[in-house]
């Protein structure tokens, strides 16, 4: 087994789902709210920078990052002021010059660093988790003209795994969209 293949979710062979490709941004986004609007949820859009509006148009949920991330914000401050707290008061307490065993001025700066690194740490993981990554191959990466969605290309997929997918009336709803051309995507 090869490391592309030990990354790469298991995806079986045959039809992963429909493609098409739109003219521009203002289509793309249409036509998303127009498969939103017909029951589809296993959907995405692919285009050369970020569309305003097109969370809601394809009907995404809020990312649940940023709530997990303050959560690990709270857990990284209290481990630092637990941590400070135990040093001084009760593992080696020390009287020096008559302050106290644990102030909690000088805990500011400790405190700060440990929120800021358990906050970015579990950013980053729960990105790369939620996203699937890393994901070094795709079935769309083989799509006809998907290899120029970084440059010019705006295309919308519908996953065969969505439970309204019909290969014949989804093929029917994406060419009402009035899309440049639509493609099916095949998984190796």
């Amino acid at each position: 087994m090869g490391l592309m293949s030990f990354f790469a979710p298991r995806v079986p062979k045959g039809v992963y789902g429909l493609m098409a490709e739109y003219d521009g941004p203002d289509t793309l986004l249409e036509a998303c709210k127009a498969v939103r609007d017909a029951g589809y949820k296993k959907t995405d859009s692919f285009s050369p920078f970020p569309i305003h509006g097109m969370e809601e148009a394809l009907g995404l949920p809020e990312s649940k990052v940023g709530k997990i991330a303050i959560l690990f914000s709270f857990t990284g401050a209290s481990i630092a002021l637990l941590m400070q707290w135990w040093t001084g008061a009760e593992g080696y307490p020390l009287i020096v010059g008559g302050k106290p065993l644990f102030a909690f001025e000088p805990s500011i700066p400790i405190t700060f660093e440990l929120t800021v690194l358990l906050s970015a740490f579990s950013s980053v993981a729960l990105m790369l988790a939620l996203n699937g990554l890393p994901r070094f191959n795709h079935p769309v990466f083989g799509a006809k003209n998907f290899d120029r969605v970084g440059d010019d290309r705006f295309m919308l997929l519908i996953e065969k795994s969505d439970p309204k997918f019909d290969e014949t009336a989804t093929r029917q709803l994406l060419e009402a969209t009035h899309p440049k051309s639509t493609q099916v995507v095949e998984s190796n």
